[in-house]
């Protein structure tokens, strides 16, 4: 989990191939590891159900897990249940739903790779399709075979069926290549749609290259320095009152924000060419000045 949480933090903060990379490769070697140790196709009526439940059921927890260790949405969803000072606008919640499907870029990078490499190995594919109850699927794969062929469809994975080994490595084979293709052409669709996406938004865009890279790495930047001042402040003001309180002495004066500046700060914010703020924290501070 820890590692699979500073993986994470990577590819949120870079941004870059070398980030996601980083998670796709975890992604990998986890899928490798359950597919060699863990995955025993059951050669029953359960192959159906038990092929699709390995081959989804991690992509589905590991997309809950991006969303779950993504700070930024934990920031945008608290207290959102709760009146807030900001009205409900269109241009709110279309900052909402900006950062939220940016949230998600990051979040898909891991299930999707699951299913890429679990579709490339095969395994999950061919014992849930040997479970399937498709006719035409069966007739497609059996066709010319033996009639044992459809109805032993799902003893093939375990190898235990009477159909001739010839003709079940014929049979698995299709199996495997369709699997294949399905994950090759999953990659091709998901690289070609983030290229086109990327293309767009830098097309559309209305600030330059250099000013938008400033906006990124004060973003990241500003983000760093309110972690180490937050918690350089916590602990000034632990210390204080510790020190207060076992020396009996009235504490000495610490400016602390108070609960409305937090609120101010805690406001989704959504950069833009009309507005000359870089953050919320820069818009609150400058209408202090």
């Amino acid at each position: 989990m820890d590692k699979f949480r500073t993986v994470l933090n990577i590819a949120q903060k870079q941004q870059t191939t070398l980030g996601f990379g980083l998670v796709t490769l975890l992604t990998v070697g986890v899928e490798q590891i359950f597919s060699a140790v863990v995955f025993k196709c059951p050669c029953s009526s359960w192959n159906f159900a038990y092929g699709t439940v390995f081959l989804l059921v991690p992509a589905l927890a590991l997309l809950a897990l991006g969303y779950a260790l993504n700070i930024k949405i934990w920031k945008m969803c608290t207290g959102i249940c709760m009146c807030k000072p900001n009205p409900c606008s269109c241009e709110n919640c279309w900052v909402f739903f900006i950062k939220f499907m940016k949230i998600t870029t990051s979040a898909l990078v891991a299930p999707v790779s699951w299913i890429a490499v679990a579709l490339l190995d095969g395994n999950y594919f061919e014992c849930t399709m040997t479970g399937s109850n498709s006719t035409w699927f069966k007739n497609h794969v059996c066709a010319g075979k033996v009639p044992e062929c459809q109805r032993e469809l799902y003893r093939f994975p375990c190898k235990t069926s009477s159909v001739p080994e010839t003709e079940r490595d014929d049979v698995m084979g299709i199996i495997r290549a369709e699997s294949q293709v399905l994950g090759w052409s999953l990659i091709a669709f998901i690289m070609t749609a983030a290229l086109l996406l990327t293309c767009v938004a830098k097309c559309c865009s209305r600030i330059s290259y250099v000013q938008l890279k400033f906006w990124q790495v004060y973003a990241q930047k500003e983000n760093d320095l309110l972690e180490k001042y937050t918690t350089n402040h916590a602990q000034e003001l632990a210390e204080r009152n510790l020190k207060s309180f076992f020396e009996q002495k009235h504490p000495e004066p610490i400016v602390t924000p108070n609960r409305e500046a937090f609120e101010k700060v805690s406001l989704v914010y959504h950069s833009s060419w009309k507005k000359e703020h870089h953050s919320i924290l820069h818009q609150y501070v400058e209408s202090k000045v």
